[in-house]
């Protein structure tokens, strides 16, 4: 990626959903060097903070299953990346996946946020869950 002021492009405001993951943490240090505004969003925001870009980004404790803690990280966002992949120790991944992703979508709406990517998870320890909630393998 390249500088936005460079390539003529207006930075973003951006926000990570899950930037202490594989695919998160990547992100983050791309869309930094690409010029844009990065807020994380932690559940743990001390789990942040051995990251080699964590002085470069606002970070919030917010969790996708409490909507009202997203309202203030979104608030002029101009997109949200949201990457969760575990909540904790939920009984029903499913049901809580599809809650999270829905107060993440409630939330931007609320905030006006353009544009949200979504990287869905897989099951705990089942492999990965297709829409309908059923695993895609047996067992």
């Amino acid at each position: 990626m390249t500088d936005a002021s460079v390539a003529g492009r207006t930075p973003l405001r951006t926000v990570v959903i899950g930037a202490s993951g594989y695919v998160g943490g990547r992100l983050v240090g791309e869309l930094l060097a690409a010029g844009h505004e990065v807020v994380c969003v932690a559940r743990t925001p001390g789990n942040l903070s051995g990251l080699p870009w964590f002085d470069a980004v606002e970070v919030v404790r917010g969790d996708v299953l409490d909507v009202t803690s997203l309202q203030a990280p979104f608030a002029g966002a101009d997109a949200v990346y949201h990457l969760v992949h575990a909540m904790g120790d939920a009984a029903d991944f499913a049901d809580a996946d599809r809650r999270g992703a829905a107060n993440v979508r409630d939330a931007a709406a609320t905030a006006g946020v353009g544009r949200i990517i979504y990287l869905g998870g897989l099951g705990p320890g089942r492999g990965p869950v297709v829409a309908s909630g059923q695993s895609t393998r047996g067992g």
